[in-house]
């Protein structure tokens, strides 16, 4: 435990740098959106790309993988959705705390932190969970808040979604990144060499971003933002490990990389959609922040379970 949290305490040191600029004034909100957003389209999009272009589709896609991940998530969600539920807080803020409950900062945290610890083998078990995330779960909350507000789901939601998700440079960048392997062609040296260099900025940028945006985010409501935290950091691991250990058997390190992903915490774009829609962000605010703080003890105990 203690040599894990070593080797993750750089990751979350660095989260403490942007923090604390963030807070002294150093580093401002015009900044922190200006350095996510290079990060978010170039930055880790070229990480992204770079990793799967050397990924053979056919050896990372696995639906046992898939079912055992949506099915331990699905649980959670359901879960959180209905203790909102019974607190009588919507629909709306049901979706919204049940995105806080099961969708993990994979991209800018889990994909830079799990390679390097893990190996680069924990590339497509990591690109899987970040696919289900954003594909699933990133389309159901705005499905249901939407579903909510007009009474009914349109085709034009539907559609909205779809070319949310054909945008998005994440999904983008794995899916070209594959296409590329599938020829079973050699990244030319001049792109391969440019990629590393704007990969080469994914980790320290995404980390000093996550920091510096957290300055910004406040704990109000510490009592729900506690129970949403403990759900993404406890509950939402430990039911992905009986998902993928006991009831649908994976591959053991694929099994671990996953359980490792959904022990990471609440996602920042989750404040974002939270403050689209005007749903809570406060709550969502609070969450982020105290899962990440928590999460430097918790990520660690539990990547030390997985890796031994």
């Amino acid at each position: 435990m203690l040599a894990v949290l070593l080797q993750t305490l750089p990751f979350f040191a660095v989260i403490g740098l942007g923090y604390f600029a963030g807070r002294r004034g150093m580093f401002g909100p015009e900044a922190t959106a200006a350095l996510t957003r290079f990060v978010f389209y170039f930055a880790l999009s070229a990480m992204l790309l770079k990793f799967s272009s050397r990924l053979d589709l056919s050896e990372v896609f696995d639906w046992t993988f898939i079912w055992a991940y949506l099915g331990g998530t699905m649980a959670i969600y359901l879960l959180a959705t209905a203790v909102a539920l019974l607190r009588a807080r919507g629909l709306e803020e049901a979706a919204v705390e049940a995105q806080c409950a099961v969708v993990g900062n994979v991209g800018f945290l889990g994909i830079p932190m799990l390679v390097m610890l893990l190996g680069e083998a924990a590339i497509g078990p990591v690109m899987m969970v970040l696919a289900v995330d954003l594909i699933v779960f990133g389309s159901l909350i705005v499905i249901l808040i939407t579903a909510r507000r007009d009474g009914r789901v349109s085709p034009a939601v539907l559609g909205s979604v779809g070319l949310g998700l054909a945008r998005n440079p994440m999904i983008v960048s794995i899916a070209a990144g594959l296409a590329w392997s599938a020829t079973g062609w050699a990244v030319p040296g001049p792109v391969e060499a440019t990629l590393d260099i704007l990969g080469a900025a994914a980790t320290p940028g995404a980390l000093f971003a996550i920091g510096a945006s957290l300055a910004t985010k406040n704990a109000e409501r510490l009592a729900v933002a506690g129970w949403l935290s403990f759900a993404k950091l406890v509950l939402h691991p430990a039911a992905v490990a009986v998902m993928a250990l006991v009831v649908l058997p994976v591959e053991p390190f694929a099994a671990a990389v996953m359980i490792a992903a959904a022990a990471l915490p609440v996602a920042g774009n989750v404040f974002i959609l939270a403050q689209h829609y005007g749903v809570a962000p406060h709550r969502v605010s609070a969450a982020i922040l105290i899962s990440t703080t928590v999460s430097v003890l918790t990520v660690s105990l539990v990547i030390a379970w997985v890796a031994g």
